[in-house]
């Protein structure tokens, strides 16, 4: 798979400098954690689930969780449960369909490796989990079970903790909790490939919700709590993890409304007036949102409608000046440090300081692909929707 892989060759070459490498379920873990993109969830007990999930990767999604905790009542575990192995089966009697990478959210430990017995051969479409409410007490069973799941099944699986306990919230245990945290994952390293941050509880836990117009970062309880996730796990000096930002709740936007200029051209006059769209139907908040995630160190999204997928990969894509400064600062001769004029000529690149930036700008552009000179996110996101 690839991103922008769903769009035609031709226009791929008109978007990008350098395109999308191509990845799939066995590539590299640090390649596999940049690539995550727009993570789409989805409640296992949708009927026609094999189906969505067809649907959703002929549209450019590359990963989707499976949950069968929060999004689905108690009461519905165990059929959950049952129409996730079924549906897999169905999935793994198609040949040659080309599937995202594909996660569980499970709810306790032990349904880690009871779901993978019983998905027998099917198991080889599996990624991984998600689990839920990740500290240091809870997180060590759930990674022990994945850990003998492996084993017992042969296929390499990742997890992906979610951060949302009170005890990371509540300032007099965040410390503790965060060390605790880093502790277990740090210990699994192999095994943990993103984690992801639960804004939703954080702000259950104080009775807030954030409207269409505002982000994650205007709620300063939330983004003091993800400066001190970042602070502890996001580091880049090698002992980091990559953190994914939270999710966006608003979805009024359909995509019927991006046709008419999609039929006019994605390259011409349209461009201007469908960011006038955006910016009317609800979305100036996500894309704010996604470019304030960028710029607090995270990368990828947690998605729960189909809407925020392109937005969110489009503003993943690297611009052609960031990866022209990316390669300048990291070129062979500029080993020693100093400072040099950006090739844009409207900044200034410091070698030394900003050598950690350049390197996770060219692992993004490798996922993600470099636009062209001429190129934007509007024409991006409109190059992507679906005919």
């Amino acid at each position: 798979m690839r991103h922008f892989g769903h769009v035609a060759p031709e226009v791929r070459q008109r978007l990008f400098h350098q395109e999308p490498c191509v990845f799939g379920a066995d590539s590299p873990a640090h390649v596999l954690a940049a690539a995550l993109g727009a993570t789409l969830y989805s409640p296992a007990t949708r009927p026609r689930l094999a189906d969505d999930i067809v649907k959703q990767s002929g549209r450019g999604v590359v990963s989707m969780v499976l949950c069968l905790e929060d999004s689905i009542d108690d009461a519905e575990v165990a059929d959950a449960e049952e129409n996730l192995v079924g549906q897999f089966t169905d999935l793994a009697a198609r040949p040659g369909v080309e599937l995202p990478l594909l996660f569980v959210r499970v709810r306790a430990p032990e349904q880690i490796p009871d779901l993978v017995r019983r998905l027998g051969p099917a198991v080889r479409l599996l990624a991984g989990f998600v689990l839920p409410k990740f500290t240091e007490e809870r997180g060590t069973p759930f990674l022990e079970a994945l850990t003998a799941a492996e084993t017992a099944s042969g296929r390499r699986l990742f997890a992906m903790p979610v951060l949302e306990s009170p005890g990371l919230l509540h300032l007099e245990s965040r410390r503790e909790t965060l060390e605790g945290i880093y502790r277990t994952v740090d210990k699994y390293r192999d095994r943990v490939l993103a984690l992801r941050l639960g804004v939703t509880d954080f702000c259950s836990a104080y009775g807030l919700r954030r409207a269409p117009d505002m982000t994650a970062y205007d709620v300063q309880i939330v983004a003091s709590v993800i400066a001190d996730v970042v602070n502890v796990l996001g580091r880049a000096d090698g002992t980091g993890f990559t953190v994914t930002g939270p999710v966006w709740e608003y979805f009024r936007l359909q995509e019927r409304m991006f046709k008419p200029q999609l039929r006019r051209s994605p390259f011409t006059g349209a461009a201007e007036e469908l960011r006038t769209t955006l910016i009317e139907h609800d979305m100036d908040g996500l894309l704010r949102e996604i470019a304030l995630d960028r710029a607090n160190g995270l990368l990828g999204k947690t998605c729960i409608h189909p809407s925020h997928v392109l937005p969110v990969h489009a503003l993943s894509v690297v611009s052609h000046e960031e990866y022209t400064d990316a390669q300048d600062i990291l070129r062979p001769d500029r080993l020693g440090g100093g400072v040099l004029r950006s090739a844009y000529t409207n900044k200034m690149n410091e070698v030394k300081p900003h050598r950690a930036w350049a390197e996770r700008t060219l692992q993004r552009a490798e996922v993600f692909g470099v636009a062209n000179e001429d190129i934007g996110f509007v024409e991006l996101l409109a190059a992507g929707l679906p005919a």
